[in-house]
Order: C-alpha cells, then structure tokens, then sequence
C-alpha cells in the first residue's frame, strides 16, 4: 500500500513549506540514531516524505499520482544501488535549521554517516531577538537606543569559569580534559561516529573542585543588563539589527547574537518610498492658477520655502533634491511634494460671481 507522506509527518495536505519543514525538524531530531531515537526505520520513512514534500514539483507530481509518480520511492526497501536513501538529495540539508535549544544542523547528522568520521561543534549561546519601536524621524537619521534585556549571561562572581573564586580547576575525568566525548554506534548504514559535548564539564575539559556559589558551578546566571543599540540611518520598518555576541552565553563557548527587529511609527506628515520622502500638500485654486511661493517644514524641524509654479493638472508633484532619506552616508534621496488642488467647499456671493466670470472667458 502506497504510503501516505503527509500522515508520516503529521501534517495536513495544505500544510505550507514552513509547516512541513518544522514537521520534519521536530520528527529528525526525535528518531534519528545519533540524536537519541532508536526507531531508524522511522528517520528513513520521514525523511523519504520531506524530501518529497519539500520540493515543489515533486510534492504537485505526488499529489496528483500519489507514489507511481517518477520521483517517488516506496520505502518498503533499498534503492537500486541497496543504500535506503539512494535518489535522495541530500544538499539541500546542509544549510541546517538555526541553533540552539531544539534546533539542529543537518550537517552534524548526515556528515559522519557516510564517512565514518565525527566533528564536534563549538558550543555556542542561544541567540535571542526582541522588538523594538522608533519613531519615524529616527529611522531616517538614525539613532541609539538602550534598552533592559533579560538573558542568560556570564557569571560575574566566577566570570565564566563555574568555580568559587580563588579555587583551582581540576581536569574533567570523564572526557580527560578534552570536553567532547565521542561514540561510535551501529545502524542500518553501517557503523558511524559521533562527538558530543561532555556533559559533566559542560565542554571545558575543567571542573572545578569547588563550585561558585552565585552560579552553583555553571558559569553562567540568568541576570538582567543594559545593552546599547545602534540604529543605522536609513532604516525601514521590519528590518533586523545583528548584535554579535549579545545573546545568550554559555559557559566554555561563544555567546549567541541578539537580533533586533525595528518598528517604525507612522509619520503625520511623511511616508517613505525608498530614498525619497513624500507629503501631501493641499494648493489654494488661485495658487494653483496663479502659481505662489510656500513655506513647508521639512523632518528635520527646518523651514523651506518652495516655490509653486502655474500649475497645469489638479494633481502635480514637485520634487526637491537631497531632502530625502540618507543612502550610503552622505548622499540623500529627495523630498516628492505632491501638489492637489483643494476646492473650497463653499464660494460667497461675490467669489461665485467672479467664478461666473471665468466661465465666460471659457476657463
């Protein structure tokens, strides 16, 4: 019986791309060997699904002829070579899937299997993202910000090490000092290796022999701190700011990064199009005819005068050079002033009479 590829993993037939990916991320990291599951034959089934489902034209081709389709395989045993995954495109597993917590790089599981070897991976802080809103006029030209995070961060007593101060460390005896342990284990692939971190020293290859007492020997406290932020000139509503480093720590490894994701307020007066800042400016009917000179405040508070000329349609734009946004440091977009007739909404005796007047002169 031909196998059901979205019931093997757990997703509904109307799953989107995202879906299906985190599908397969939560399922892989439960059954595949190296991860602590123990069910291979499962980690083969679903993988055989995602790499059906995660390609667009194999997953239409999959829906309309279901299995029989050409890049289908029945999972009921090995390709043709005899290798299980054979047909299987692997490459698009090497950009991984994040860091940190739950999330895993498909280049830690996939590399030892094939080649007997296994690497293991500087530990690294889980990375951390916060929101953050700014007015308009800021986005423009640019600001800094100090904002309260709490995170998890280095030991300030012990500063990282995980000991009581003045104590010394002792070699871990678990790993003998090298902060990995590895294992080599059997599967259907044959046998394979891998490292992990050790979990006794966390990694160090040290323990202490007498632990801090703030942070009770792991180097790291979750503790609240202030963290400076610079915002860039020119920057547009959702865009991230990378702090490198200002995540998360972890004791013997680098800390994570802090991205910052930017909320721009909504300007009264301006809105921007690319490099260019526009407004709206409502024009007399006279003015418009006659054409006028006009004082307009730009965003940085100063006043301009801009000239208006004869204008020839109710609706007109009039640009100023270098009042815009700032692009690559000195240079600016321009300020577009788009001009609109404003109609009164009621005319005295007299102004309809001289309007009756022009009419005669055939405007």
């Amino acid at each position: 019986m031909a196998k059901d590829y979205y019931n093997v993993l757990g997703v509904d037939k109307k799953a989107s791309p995202d879906d299906i990916k985190k599908a397969f991320r939560k399922l892989a990291h439960k059954y595949h060997p190296d991860k602590g599951g123990t069910d291979e034959s499962k980690f083969k089934e679903i993988t055989e699904a995602y790499s059906v489902l995660s390609d667009e034209k194999k997953r239409r081709e999959y829906d309309t002829y279901g299995q029989a389709f050409a890049g289908g395989h029945s999972g009921a045993g090995p390709g043709p070579s005899g290798n299980p995954f054979s047909g299987f495109d692997f490459s698009q597993f090497q950009q991984g899937f994040g860091n940190g917590g739950a999330e895993f790089d498909f280049g830690d599981i996939f590399g030892d299997m094939f080649g007997g070897r296994g690497q293991a991976r500087a530990p690294r802080g889980r990375d951390i993202s916060i929101d953050l809103e700014i007015p308009f006029k800021d986005a423009i030209f640019g600001t800094t910000r100090t904002v309260l995070i709490g995170k998890v961060s280095a030991c300030d007593l012990c500063k990282g090490s995980g000991a009581k101060p003045g104590i010394e460390l002792l070699t871990c005896t678990t790993c003998n000092g090298s902060g990995h342990i590895r294992e080599t284990r059997n599967s259907i692939l044959g046998q394979f290796s891998s490292v992990r971190a050790c979990t006794i020293c966390e990694g160090t290859g040290k323990v202490p022999k007498e632990k801090c007492p703030e942070c009770k020997g792991h180097g790291t406290r979750r503790k609240e701190g202030e963290i400076k932020i610079t915002i860039p000139a020119g920057i547009d509503n959702g865009e991230m700011i990378r702090l490198p480093q200002q995540g998360e720590a972890i004791k013997a490894g680098t800390a994570g990064d802090l991205y910052v994701k930017v909320h721009v307020k909504p300007h009264a007066t301006f809105r921007r199009d690319g490099a260019n800042l526009i407004m709206d400016l409502p024009v007399k009917l006279t003015d418009a005819l006659l054409g006028t000179i006009v004082s307009v405040e730009t965003l940085e508070g100063k006043t301009l005068e801009v000239k208006i000329p004869v204008m020839k349609r109710a609706e007109e734009l009039l640009r100023v050079a270098g009042k815009g946004i700032p692009v690559e440091g000195t240079h600016r977009g321009d300020l577009i002033i788009r001009l609109e007739v404003a109609l009164p909404h009621k005319l005295s005796g007299k102004a309809k009479k001289t309007v009756e007047e022009l009419k005669t002169e055939g405007l």
